[in-house]
């Protein structure tokens, strides 16, 4: 019977079944009914007679019901369990467990923790100590041994990580560990990818002897990754890859993605039936390419599915510009030929329909290039010079190659990188002593640092530079003989790079060779104003702090703690622990740092030879269900069932049984109604002091809660709840505090302890508040509370100015009554201007009026100050700046009053004033407490 899913814990106990059929015969047989009759005697006695009395048999379903209770009370003894797992032996003298932790292991983590745990378990049945170690942690995390409940805690706390696996160096970890334990049990939890350490990795963990080997492998290994990202002249092409041999067709859908997460551009990637490679090309608008931010496949989430991009992943335009083009029938000869070949893999090229530069220039500068490559034009008209110098100091990069138009034109200090010479140099020639010239190594300082160089490359002829103190800083490029080749220079925002010989090959050889391909990339890669981080890194080794990481679900996520800067240089750079896959540099430009090389392929992992004993298993959850506990609360249910039958069947609910029923019912209320009277007499009670207004303070500080000042004016009152509406859905949308609904108080009457900050706006036409009320906010701000008092008139001329509005007479009537400290404007270093946000300013609906705090001049409370300032916060704050007409809000979640001026960027810094208010509230001095500086000046690295 393989197919029922139940097994048995202890089955021997099943023999307990045969039991049955003398409980059976047992059950058969029952007293006769009593009966019960009138008590007339003589016909009583007329009926006693002198005979045999034949037990009365059971009916047959009160004894199969017994039966079946008695058969469900030996199978619950025998610990049946339903679809049991899978077990597998762990015996030895202990267990050692390795998982595959890596990026293929996100979509099924939860899977193989479930199936470690069920291993663990069986571990901890025999008592045995536990070694646990996971291939993509960091090389020094701690394996054991544990006990089953540490290991099960560390497993817990594990979680796949966005790298490759390092089989080589935790299985060299693991063998060490083992070799202390002879005979020990082996699981490894592999991925099911292969990589190219793996046989050596297995032979030193399998030299370690253990007794048995568990190979656990996911049921079906088919992981799909993004490779290569290129985008082409006619869209973006995708290229993805799936395990090699994989018979059935395959199509996915890849989703572009631009730097706010919104999806832009679809794409199909179809694999044919074996093959391994799919490739897809998302036709969209040049512009459209150009915001892509990332690439991500649908369905797969883990960090092999998702590309970031970087500027290098972004097509520029490029203008070219000529004034001498060579014959059609001699192509070779054009000066714009070689540019054009070796530009239109990653340019957009544009080209004027004018000759005229006066003309020729501003149609390519009205189309938005981001390069201008200019080949031999010499004298610039001055029209459109004037917006070629603006468009180069506003970003962009002007690349010149020089000719004879150039040799013999005048310097021009703007649009070009260095002071030439007039006339050119001529090298090998029939009358000449010098011989032609070839590249050297490039220069440290410029962006071709890291190629190769040309040495195959010769000149021949070239345009000198002037010699002056900076050439060198501005050379990118030299020759052998120590003469420029390619110089360049920052002007404004932009570039100006000139080649020192001509785009064809007439004056050198580089317009044909491999070199000249990539030096044009490099260049295009500095032709935005943005540039990227790398191209924008002074040396080969420049260091980029980690932007934004790619998660192990293929997600962008925060960098975590582990993450270190990016050594950008040339090569292949490894995905590590410490440089994980994402985006490297800042908001100005980042580096993508990509989990998969353009030529990765995946290929299913080899089961190890193992001359012992080795054991297949595949993840799966514990589904196994123990039935004893359910048995047991069936039999009991049965066994309630029987009880009742008996006592049906022995008259019990009879109706004088039912009236014997009541009268005890009726005994036994009175015996607890009279037990109720002596605890009563004996003086033993429960007390309640609870006190009227509890229920209201309980809510009151059941969350933070932000108060304001009941007017008795509909219009300001309801101004000022709108406004802290408008505050609190600000501060639960930056910040983790979700304050409770507006509380408008009534200083006279309401406790006002619950709430750490009361807004009052001054309204010149409400009551003044009575002297009870005043010593109320005096006391609530000498035990910590802070009032903050608007006058919403924009004061800003001082507290002693001779003139004042209303609202500002009728506060400083209140203030009179009050014991308040000095007050100052809100100094520069203030913890109020970064409690949160760095503010240099706190405007509300009007910007004008300074906040008032109380000075800091001494931060001890002394006996005779009679407002105390409790840890750094100042117990009043003044504003004429209207903060809940800026905050206010209406049911839409609209502003319902203007700012003056009328600037959206007011009403934000309105709210992130009163942010820092609330985080000053809540925190005090914490900011400008200097004892955690060195802690976070460490954890930054400085």
């Amino acid at each position: 019977m393989s197919w029922l899913p139940l097994s048995f814990g202890a089955p021997a106990v099943l023999w307990g079944l045969l039991a049955l059929p003398v409980i059976w015969w047992l059950l058969r047989l029952t007293p006769p009914r009593p009966q019960t009759e009138v008590f007339p005697p003589l016909r009583i006695l007329a009926k006693v007679l002198r005979k045999e009395e034949t037990p009365y048999q059971s009916p047959w379903w009160l004894t199969l019901l017994r039966l079946i209770l008695a058969g469900l009370v030996v199978m619950a003894l025998a610990d049946p369990v339903f679809n049991p797992r899978e077990r597998v032996s762990t015996g030895g003298s202990a267990l050692a467990v390795v998982i595959d932790n890596d990026w293929s292991s996100a979509p099924d983590w939860d899977r193989r923790v479930a199936t470690a745990e069920r291993l663990i378990a069986d571990a901890s049945s025999t008592g045995i100590p536990v070694l646990l170690a996971l291939t993509s942690e960091p090389p020094n995390a701690e394996i054991g041994p544990f006990d089953a409940e540490a290991a099960r805690d560390r497993l817990r706390a594990a979680a796949p990580r966005p790298i490759p696996t390092d089989r080589a160096a935790v299985y060299e970890r693991v063998a060490g560990a083992l070799a202390e334990f002879p005979g020990a049990s082996l699981a490894l939890l592999v991925n099911g990818l292969a990589s190219g350490d793996d046989e050596a990795a297995f032979q030193g963990l399998l030299a370690a002897n253990p007794g048995t080997v568990v190979w656990a492998t996911p049921d079906r290994f088919a992981p799909l990754g993004l490779t290569a990202t290129t985008n082409e002249v006619d869209g973006f092409v995708l290229t993805a890859i799936r395990a090699a041999g994989d018979p059935a067709p395959r199509s996915v859908t890849a989703g572009a993605f631009d730097d706010r997460g919104r999806r832009i551009a679809d794409a199909t990637l179809t694999f044919g039936a074996g093959s391994a490679t799919a490739t897809g090309t998302m036709t969209v608008p040049f512009e459209l390419r150009n915001d892509f931010s990332s690439i991500a496949l649908d369905g797969e989430a883990q960090a092999g599915a998702i590309r970031v991009l970087d500027e290098n992943s972004k097509r520029r335009r490029v203008g070219l510009l000529s004034l001498s083009e060579a014959d059609q029938s001699q192509p070779l000869l054009s000066p714009l030929y070689y540019i054009r070949r070796a530009m239109e893999p990653y340019a957009d090229l544009l080209e004027p329909q004018a000759q005229d530069l006066a003309e020729a220039v501003p149609q390519l500068l009205d189309q938005n290039p981001a390069m201008i490559v200019m080949a031999d034009v010499g004298t610039i008209p001055d029209a459109a010079r004037e917006r070629l110098v603006q468009w180069v100091n506003e970003g962009g990069t002007l690349v010149r190659f020089a000719g004879s138009r150039l040799a013999a034109a005048g310097n021009d200090e703007e649009l070009l990188p260095v002071r030439l010479r007039l006339g050119e140099r001529s090298l090998g020639g029939s009358l000449s002593w010098t011989t032609p010239q070839p590249v050297t190594e490039f220069p440290q300082n410029g962006p071709f640092a890291d190629l190769p160089p040309p040495n195959e490359v010769t000149v021949t002829r070239q345009v000198l530079a002037e010699p002056t103190p900076d050439l060198a800083e501005r050379t990118w490029a030299n020759l052998a003989d120590g003469t420029p080749l390619v110089t360049g220079a920052r002007r404004g925002e932009g570039n100006v790079v000139l080649f020192h010989v001509t785009p064809e090959a007439t004056w050198s050889s580089l317009p044909i060779s491999g070199s000249f391909v990539e030096m044009l990339r490099r260049i295009v890669q500095l032709s935005r104003n943005q540039g990227t981080a790398a191209a924008n890194a002074d040396s080969r080794s420049a260091s980029l702090a980690p932007y934004r990481m790619i998660g192990a679900d293929g997600t962008l996520v925060p960098p975590g703690p582990d993450a270190r800067p990016l050594q950008v240089r040339a090569g292949a750079m490894p995905i590590t622990i410490e440089n994980p896959p994402g985006l490297y540099g800042s908001e100005e430009g980042v580096f993508a740092h990509n989990l998969l090389a353009a030529d990765a392929s995946f290929a299913p992992i080899v089961r190890p030879q193992f001359t012992g004993t080795m054991t297949d298993m595949r993840y799966a959850f514990d589904e196994s269900r123990d039935l004893k506990g359910l048995l047991m609360i069936i039999a009991l249910l049965l066994l309630a069932l029987d009880t009742l039958i008996v006592f049906w069947m022995g008259g019990l609910f009879s109706r004088r049984s039912r009236m014997r029923s009541r009268a005890a019912a009726t005994t036994t209320l009175l015996a607890i109604v009279a037990f109720g009277a002596v605890l009563a007499s004996s003086g033993v009670s429960l007390a309640d002091d609870s006190k009227p207004g509890d229920v209201e303070a309980v809510e009151a500080i059941a969350k933070t809660r932000i108060a304001y000042v009941v007017t008795g004016d509909s219009s300001v009152d309801s101004i000022s709840r709108a406004g802290i509406e408008g505050l609190n859905r600000f501060l639960v949308d930056k910040t983790a505090l979700e304050p409770g609904e507006p509380a408008g108080v009534d200083i006279a009457s309401d406790e006002l302890s619950f709430y750490p900050l009361i807004y009052w706006p001054i309204d010149a036409n409400a009551e003044m508040p009575s002297q009870d009320a005043i010593s109320r906010v005096d006391a609530y701000m000498k035990q910590g509370g802070t009032v903050l008092f608007d006058t919403r008139d924009q004061f800003s001329t001082g507290f002693d100015a001779n003139s004042a509005s209303p609202a500002t007479e009728r506060l400083r009537d209140i203030l009179g009554n009050l014991n308040v400290p000095p007050l100052e404007p809100v100094p520069a270093d203030h913890v109020l201007t970064k409690s949160f946000f760095i503010l240099p300013e706190f405007p509300g609906r009007f910007n004008g009026s300074p906040l008032w705090v109380a000075t800091s001049l001494d931060t001890s409370d002394n006996g005779d100050r009679p407002v105390r300032t409790g840890d750094g916060v100042s117990p009043i704050m003044i504003t004429a700046n209207d903060f809940a007409g800026a905050w206010a809000i209406d049911a839409s979640g609209n502003a319902m009053l203007p700012t003056v001026p009328a600037d959206p960027m007011q009403r934000i810094y309105a709210l992130r004033s009163g942010v820092n208010i609330m985080m000053y509230m809540l925190t005090g001095n914490y900011k400008s407490d200097q004892v955690h500086v060195p802690t976070l000046l460490e954890r930054l690295g400085q």
